[in-house]
């Protein structure tokens, strides 16, 4: 339970930064080498590195190699992760608005 913890924090801090979440939308497109990551930023292509270095570590993006290249790609299953934790507490408080609806569509009935 503490990993599961550990790693959705690490997740939810990683998506924290606006220029990371830039990122994944823009991963979410397809893959994407630093260099064309680094493209719409007013940073440095470093400085885009260790974003993605935080997505990675945070198991957001992988890496691979393609000859002299090294793609970075969106990891939706981790994303999915992060959507069924999320959807459970939705759920959750959505069931509780449909019984406040119905307490009070009753008291308007009497």
């Amino acid at each position: 339970m503490a990993d599961d913890d550990a790693s959705l924090d690490r997740a939810f801090m990683a998506l924290a930064d606006p220029v990371r979440r830039r990122i994944v939308a823009r991963l979410s497109r397809g893959p994407a080498t630093v260099n064309e990551l680094a493209e719409p930023f007013e940073i440095t292509k470093q400085a885009i590195s260790r974003h993605v270095q935080v997505l990675e570590h945070a198991g957001l993006v992988t890496r691979s190699r393609d000859a002299q290249r090294r793609p970075v790609h969106l990891n939706p299953a981790r994303l999915e992760t992060l959507t069924a934790w999320i959807d459970r507490y939705r759920l959750v408080k959505e069931a509780q608005f449909r019984s406040l609806d119905a307490v009070l569509e009753e008291r308007r009935s009497t």
